[in-house]
């Protein structure tokens, strides 16, 4: 298996990696050598809790690794005129006769919170390559979908300000 990625997705893990190789496991490191030092490790809260930590560091390079190396990258180019990665489009929900603004991105940066759906969402996969004012159905499973509008479309510059998320 392997997640779809864009280049700028790889570049913020290979970033965070550089980050956590150099300056977390150090600290790290540090943290327990300070904590060996106070005596008795098998009572030794801060010993274990700094191990922990660096453990948990360690767990997470290792985990960004594998999913570069295992990556499918993705192209962010679209039409200028329809639904692509990155972009910002606005949808109108005829059940709830509202409308919200969303933006496109890959499943490491998708945030439901912050309006950041995933391209592999339900409602991200029905969007993509669509145009507006084009009326989209959205298969959520086998027994339920529903009907969107696509009322505008935003190409917006990835600008990398979007936390990767952690698994």
């Amino acid at each position: 298996m392997y997640d779809e990625l864009t280049e700028q997705d790889i570049k913020k893990m290979e970033e965070e990696i550089e980050y956590r190789k150099l300056v977390v496991r150090k600290e790290a490191l540090e943290a327990v050598k300070e904590a060996r030092a106070q005596g008795d490790l098998s009572e030794n809260f801060e010993y274990h809790a700094a191990k922990k930590d660096k453990n948990q560091n360690e767990s997470r390079i290792r985990y960004l690794e594998k999913m570069i190396k295992t990556a499918k990258i993705i192209s962010t180019d679209s039409a200028e005129d329809e639904v692509g990665m990155n972009n910002t489009v606005t949808v109108y929900f005829e059940e709830d006769d509202e409308e919200e603004v969303y933006k496109i991105v890959t499943t490491v940066r998708g945030n439901s919170l912050k309006n950041l759906i995933s391209n592999e969402s339900p409602l991200g996969k029905a969007l993509l390559g669509h145009r507006v004012g084009d009326r989209v159905e959205v298969r959520v499973n086998d027994d339920y979908s529903y009907f969107v509008t696509i009322r505008k479309i935003e190409n917006t510059v990835d600008d990398g300000t979007d936390k990767l998320r952690k698994f």
